[in-house]
């Protein structure tokens, strides 16, 4: 299935639709020599409370966060099952059932978007065994840079399937107008990056070619290793 995104006049698009904090300091400090074991107490000396184990943050249903390990780097993502709740869903299904596992980003447009999630390395287009999902464009998110929306077919509002894209720019043209017609229906967001906007700068900068009736697909290829809800 071929599929474009509203909004773009000169390139049509086709589709189908984590840190290690280390710190360490050292030194050697002198002790003094002493006979036998000295008791705390009867020096008047009080035992260390012990550390308090660090608490980590609480899952919040209404907005789980996933990470998105790619070969230029991970992007993190809090999605919004409170305003998307279909299409967070969604998603996570297929995260979930490993379904992005191998895909690329098959079309990159510097200052527009990062689309992917629907081919893989030799352009084949992967099997889509499932309904297409109700459009939530509607919800009141917008294609602001560094969010995450679902792609779909122009004239058709409910239409995606499993390819999405991320914003590189406010992309006002692709927000909700009205429910009066597909163009103006709108792609729906559904979270927004919170870690790894630099990995998206870098894809963004990456050498594109038309290919196979595709275009602006990376010359190499950007390929999603994994899809993993973090909590």
């Amino acid at each position: 299935m071929r599929v474009m995104l509203a909004g773009v006049s000169q390139i049509f698009l086709a589709l189908s639709l984590t840190l290690v904090l280390g710190c360490g300091s050292g030194g050697d400090t002198p002790v003094a020599e002493t006979v036998g074991e000295p008791d705390p107490v009867n020096l008047g000396v009080d035992e260390p409370s012990p550390t308090p184990p660090t608490k980590k943050p609480a899952p919040d249903p209404n907005h789980p966060v996933v990470r998105i390990a790619t070969t230029m780097g991970e992007i993190v993502v809090r999605l919004d099952a409170e305003k998307a709740p279909i299409t967070a869903r969604h998603f996570l299904w297929l995260a979930g059932n490993q379904f992005y596992e191998g895909t690329i980003f098959h079309q990159v447009i510097d200052g527009y978007i990062v689309l992917g999630g629907g081919y893989t390395e030799d352009l084949q287009e992967k099997p889509v065994t499932h309904f297409s999902i109700r459009n939530e464009a509607y919800n009141g998110l917008k294609n602001k840079k560094y969010t995450i929306a679902m792609a779909r077919i122009p004239d058709e509002v409910d239409s995606s399937t499993t390819q999405f894209f991320f914003n590189l720019a406010d992309n006002d043209a692709l927000n909700h107008i009205s429910d009066k017609s597909a163009a103006e229906f709108g792609y729906c967001v559904f979270g927004e990056v919170i870690s790894g906007a630099d990995v998206l700068d870098r894809i963004s900068k990456v050498p594109v070619a038309d290919r196979e009736n595709l275009a602006s697909v990376p010359r190499e290829p950007v390929t999603i290793k994994s899809v993993t809800e973090v909590f």
